[in-house]
């Protein structure tokens, strides 16, 4: 609880330092967005807002007090006398709330409805973390793209012309540069594609962060130590979300609320009872019609009770109304709980598979690099051909790309599972950034 208020402290209080230019890694990126994401500025303005039903909730048990004050000028004729009659009053009345039923269930309501939008905010911070890492990884996808599609052009390349000189020459026939060719012009195409993927991913955190994103930190070299995680099993991670879960904790809150309506609805069968006090200081009362006005004051204190006896139905219609609304907010509560359990098991077997298919790729990688080596020696002495050494460059620009792209999914399925745990906060996030310095 210490950290979530923690976090929550620190996401209302916002990035107070500006962000360089140049964001180069995931944390700058996210203070950025902390202070420009509109989003998330909308989120913040609602979590404000809410923090006001609590002293209107409170309002309901205070003392009402309101001052009126009259002042008047008439002419009364009498006969052939006109009297010009001058009275003021100043009444000053106080109401104290003694049993209200009704007020003591909205000011438990007002209660709630600050807890559910804390959750809320909570919720909507780390949406933001979630959105920023995904565009940042879509972006490094999109890099490593242009970057095999460069490499794989300037291989082909190569390749297209010894292939045209080998023919020049007579010791290679025509299909070897046609094929290199063929593989030249398609690896064009390619990189066209994958530099038009970049500049959207590019726009797209553009978005968030209100400016285009210039050069960003990536992980040249994969670290072999993946991050370890906080609990053991899937089952360990489901307990957890469902203590901590944000998105329940908004649904819990929005079945209490139905709850206390119901309550609420009830007590409007309920009596009420009130301190009322006035004081009364007026002049000139009742010269309208003896021409001539008294002075008087009044002061008076005691208790008002009421009674409601029939309402014409309506009463017992909101009971049932607020029934059927708290069996609704029960059933969706219950619906939200089985999608989390559904989300936090997915995301731990993406995490776990994600951790065995980095492995496995960094081994295919390495298996990758081997055979080229061994086809561009084999090309040398004869036994390989400039189609087995383009196969071979292509296998290992592939393992390369697919290598880069888990671990960054790897690593976005880890801040989801935290998420879904309710313990996506910016300590997490610089754990992950980290791993992109490696």
């Amino acid at each position: 609880m210490l950290r979530t208020l923690l976090f929550l402290l620190f996401l209302y209080a916002g990035a107070t330092g500006s962000v360089a230019l140049q964001a180069s890694n995931l944390v700058d990126i996210y203070q950025e967005a902390l202070e420009k994401d509109a989003q998330y500025q909308s989120a913040r303005a609602t979590y404000q807002a809410a923090q006001e039903k609590l002293p209107q909730g409170r309002a309901g048990l205070l003392p009402n007090i309101n001052l009126s004050a009259t002042r008047q000028v008439q002419e009364v004729k009498f006969g052939s006398t006109t009297n010009t009659i001058q009275n003021r009053g100043v009444i000053i009345s106080a109401t104290q709330p003694l049993i209200r039923f009704e007020n003591f269930i909205i000011y438990a309501q007002s209660k709630t409805q600050v807890s559910q939008a804390e959750s809320q905010f909570v919720i909507a911070a780390q949406d933001l973390i979630l959105r920023v890492a995904q565009a940042y990884f879509n972006i490094l996808d999109a890099q490593v793209d242009v970057e095999v599609a460069e490499a794989q052009k300037a291989a082909i390349l190569k390749q297209l012309e010894q292939a045209q000189r080998n023919f020049e020459v007579g010791v290679a026939t025509i299909v070897d540069t046609n094929e290199a060719q063929a593989r030249f012009d398609l690896t064009l195409s390619q990189e066209i594609a994958a530099r038009n993927a970049l500049e959207i991913s590019k726009r797209a955190l553009q978005s968030i962060i209100n400016r285009f994103p210039g050069q960003l930190a990536s992980a040249h070299e994969i670290s072999s130590e993946l991050l370890s995680l906080p609990y053991v099993g899937m089952d360990d991670w489901v307990t957890a979300a469902e203590a901590q879960n944000f998105t329940i904790k908004v649904q819990q809150a929005a079945y209490e609320l139905a709850t206390k309506e119901v309550k609420k609805a009830w007590a409007q069968h309920y009596p009420t009872v009130d301190l009322v006090a006035q004081y009364s200081d007026q002049t000139g009362v009742g010269a309208a019609f003896t021409g001539r006005g008294i002075d008087l004051t009044s002061k008076s204190i005691g208790l008002q009770l009421n009674l409601p006896l029939f309402q014409g139905g309506g009463a017992q219609s909101r009971v049932r109304e607020a029934i059927a609304n708290q069996e609704k907010a029960r059933h969706d509560l219950e619906n939200t709980r089985r999608d989390m359990l559904l989300q936090v098991r997915q995301q731990y077997l993406n995490v776990t598979n994600g951790i065995a298919q980095v492995k496995a790729l960094k081994q295919a990688l390495v298996s990758s690099q081997t055979q080229l080596d061994s086809t561009m020696l084999g090309q040398e002495v004869g036994v390989r051909t400039e189609v087995d050494v383009l196969n071979a460059q292509q296998q290992l620009y592939s393992a390369r790309r697919d290598l880069a792209k888990a671990y960054h999914g790897y690593l976005m399925s880890r801040l989801r599972l935290s998420a879904e745990a309710g313990e996506l906060d910016e300590e997490v996030l610089q754990q992950i950034n980290s791993m992109l310095q490696g």
